[in-house]
């Protein structure tokens, strides 16, 4: 996948670009059904499967105090974005200036004559534009003026609405990590690196991976099953190798009186050195939420019994 930083960067002219608009936090099914039609429609006439977005989203700028924390940073949404097949990544920088774009001028300049597409296709709640100026109805009138397709591709409903980054937000915040897996697509996952903490699970025999998140969301305080991924090269599990683990998000407090959450995993059947390490680490099962233990004996018990029921949700007996 090529990627560009910005519609100006755009050097050439694509074959038959077939694009999609959005900021695809997340990029979780709803965002799939726009790029899976995005890159099929590319293939089937040649074409270049084109997605361009915006760091920072665009309400961290517009609405400082009010903007969403984000599901996926940078890193993980390049990722996602390549792993659907897109051709072409155009992340255009949202700032102050860029924000007094009228709707017209992004269809015309940015849209029709830097990318020049022959399609694009965008979710049903679509808007662009100063002040969100830009609908639906513009933008389906405008683009075949201007000699492009357009598509609006209607929303994917899960249960009892629609698949949208503030359910999954809120279902995270919740601990209901196994139906934000299905809106996702995926288990969620954070992303950062393996940093040294007071090594206290290795007394209890239950040695731990203290993860420095990138990620501004983690799932509410509890126990969790998952797996924790290596995105580099470095002593111990190769880059790609994924290892079963529980995690324990929240305070410990049985242990730490600072109120300060964190994020830490007990690998399991692994023992080695693994600080420095950059990983990715998900959440597929709620086990329980957290508590505090009278004394070690209790807690090494319960972290006992949620690694047996950990193994039985990842498949590990």
């Amino acid at each position: 996948m090529e990627y560009f930083a910005g519609s100006k960067e755009l050097n050439r002219t694509l074959p038959k670009p077939v694009v999609t608009v959005g900021n695809f936090d997340g990029l979780h099914v709803g965002h799939r059904a726009i790029t899976d039609t995005v890159v099929e429609r590319a293939r089937s006439i040649g074409g270049t499967a084109v997605l361009y977005t915006f760091e920072p989203h665009p309400r961290r700028v517009l609405s400082p105090d009010d903007g969403p924390s984000l599901l996926t940073t940078l890193e993980q949404k390049v990722e996602l974005i390549a792993a659907a097949g897109i051709d072409v990544l155009i992340v255009e920088t949202f700032d102050t200036e860029f924000s007094w774009t009228t709707a017209e001028e992004f269809v015309r300049v940015i849209l029709n004559q830097r990318i020049q597409p022959a399609e694009v296709y965008v979710g049903y709640d679509f808007r662009f534009g100063r002040d969100r100026e830009g609908s639906m109805r513009m933008l389906t009138e405008l683009g075949p003026r201007l000699g492009f397709a357009v598509t609006i591709i209607p929303e994917v409903t899960m249960g009892d609405g629609d698949v949208n980054s503030t359910r999954i937000r809120k279902l995270l915040a919740e601990s209901r990590v196994e139906e934000a897996a299905g809106m996702l697509g995926r288990p969620y996952s954070i992303r950062g690196n393996i940093v040294e903490g007071d090594r206290r699970g290795r007394t209890i025999g239950f040695p731990t991976a203290n993860l420095a998140p990138d990620n501004e969301i983690l799932p509410q305080p509890g126990v969790y099953s998952g797996r924790m991924r290596f995105l580099d090269e470095g002593p111990g599990p190769d880059a790609g190798d994924e290892l079963p683990a529980v995690t324990n998000v929240g305070v410990r407090p049985t242990f730490d009186g600072s109120g300060r959450i964190q994020a830490e995993a007990h690998l399991i059947d692994f023992s080695g050195d693994v600080y420095g390490r950059h990983v990715d680490l998900s959440f597929a099962n709620h086990l329980r939420p957290e508590q505090r233990f009278p004394g070690v004996e209790e807690l090494k018990i319960q972290i006992a019994t949620d690694v047996v029921e950990a193994r039985r949700l990842l498949g590990l007996t």
